[in-house]
């Protein structure tokens, strides 16, 4: 099925009312754009994962000031753009921060009460057969995938012990659920 400006436009407006599931398809539907306008930028896989999740971060913590009459794809690699400019500049002044600032009352705009379709595909599996899967994953989605579901941490907790904006957190543990979800499927296709 073909996504169309206008549906786009609804998840847009859906997500500006915090809603989880448009969240989630902002992020299916645009991350291979940004991602590969960084990877073509940067050279590198993990750096460009990182810008990607950090822009899609920033993008959700601003959404009330998106602008319908713009394309939301133009914007989020606009922000990823300005975010890699960012990180070169201080990585040449040798001087590491986080780009990203995002207050707790912003952040909590993405909410984590409900279940997703892949935090239910996710608890559905057996124990040894979600480890196996959960292993097909690249190491820092396992990580996120360890700390939220097996030692049941918060995502405040988890953003402490990794050291990360919680906005960070939350969209990449949207990545990793969404990536352990198709490996779910995939496998059952089998």
């Amino acid at each position: 099925m073909e996504v169309t400006e206008e549906d786009i436009l609804k998840q847009i407006k859906r997500a500006k009312e915090g809603k989880q599931n448009a969240f989630n398809f902002l992020l299916d539907h645009f991350w291979n754009l940004v991602y590969g306008f960084q990877l073509k930028r940067v050279n590198n896989e993990h750096d460009a994962e990182d810008i990607t999740i950090e822009a899609f971060s920033k993008a959700f913590d601003k959404i009330e000031t998106f602008d319908e009459n713009y394309a939301f794809g133009t914007w989020l690699v606009s922000i990823s753009k300005n975010i890699q400019i960012d990180k070169t500049r201080k990585k040449n002044a040798s001087i590491y921060s986080q780009t990203t600032d995002a207050s707790a009352e912003i952040v909590k705009k993405i909410p984590d009460q409900s279940p997703s379709q892949e935090d239910k595909l996710i608890t559905e599996q057996n124990l040894n057969e979600l480890l196996r899967y959960i292993k097909q994953l690249k190491p820092h989605y396992q990580e996120i995938i360890n700390l939220r579901y097996f030692q049941e941490m918060s995502y405040n907790e988890i953003s402490d012990q990794l050291e990360e904006p919680l906005s960070n957190v939350k969209v990449r543990l949207l990545r990793a659920k969404k990536l352990l979800a198709e490996i779910i499927t995939e496998n059952r296709k089998k």
